[in-house]
Parts: C-alpha cells; structure tokens; sequence
C-alpha cells in the first residue's frame, strides 16, 4: 500500500468517525430537549403526545386536590385563556401556591391529563420563565377571560 494511499484510508476514518459521533450526539441532545408549551398551545394539540415536555402558567385559585393518604395532588394551570389539569405524585416545592407560577414537566395522559414528573415553582415574586410571561401577556379572550 503506497503512502498516499494510507493517508487517504486514515482521513477517510477519521471523517465516517467524526460524522458517527455527531450523529449520536445530535440524536441524544433531540431525545432529551423538553419544549415548553402554554395551556392554549395544549389545548390546541400543539404539544407532542408522544414525549414529554414542559408546561407552565398560574396555578388556579382553589383548584389544589390532594387523595387523602396519598402523595398523589392534582390541580390546573393557566394562561388565562385556557387551563390543563395536572396530576402529580410526590412532595411539591415550599413555595408552591395557588396563584403563583409553575413549570412542570411530564406527558399528557389520558382525558387531557397532564402528567408531571416534575414541578417547579416560582422562587420569588420577580421571576417568571420568559415562555410564561409572553403568554400572560397575551390579550384575554372576548368571553371575558373565563377558563376553559
């Protein structure tokens, strides 16, 4: 095998190696993105069924449930435009509350469920994630902004 062509077989390697590496790392990185998605954008069927993502918004007044003897709590998030119910099994942060922002992440389940694998609640009184701003900030519907 002449000199030229070994260079050419080791390039050649090292070109399908990196390609394979950036393939694996772009399917790893697209496997694991959570997107974020408003009540509205759910209740349209934008959200994907089949992975999950996260959702965020204004916990309802007076929507908090909690099975008695159990971790399991539901409760519904809003945008003021639409709401979605959440089902969440285990301990929720200090600062949750009705009324204040949250960001769960999870699947949707059945009868249009959200099911959170995870909550996160807002830390202080300034801080909103920027997806949940933007969507607060929308105009309220014509019906005078009552849940749906």
């Amino acid at each position: 095998m002449t000199p030229r062509r070994k260079r050419l077989l080791i390039v050649l390697a090292i070109v399908v190696g990196v390609g394979t590496a950036s393939a694996l790392a772009l399917q790893a990185l697209r496997e694991n993105v959570s997107l974020f998605y408003d009540p509205s954008q759910v209740v349209a069927g934008e959200a994907p069924a089949d992975r999950p993502f996260r959702i965020g918004g204004m916990v309802v007044e007076g929507s908090r449930q909690r099975d008695p003897g159990s971790l399991q709590e539901h409760f519904v998030v809003t945008d003021f435009q639409h709401s979605v119910s959440v089902s969440y099994t285990g301990v929720l942060p200090d600062l949750f509350r009705e009324g204040q922002g949250v960001v769960a992440r999870g699947r949707m389940g059945a009868k249009g469920v959200f099911v959170a694998e995870e909550v996160l609640a807002k830390h202080d009184e300034k801080y909103m994630p920027p997806e949940v701003a933007d969507s607060l900030k929308a105009p309220l519907p014509e019906n005078g902004g009552t849940y749906q």
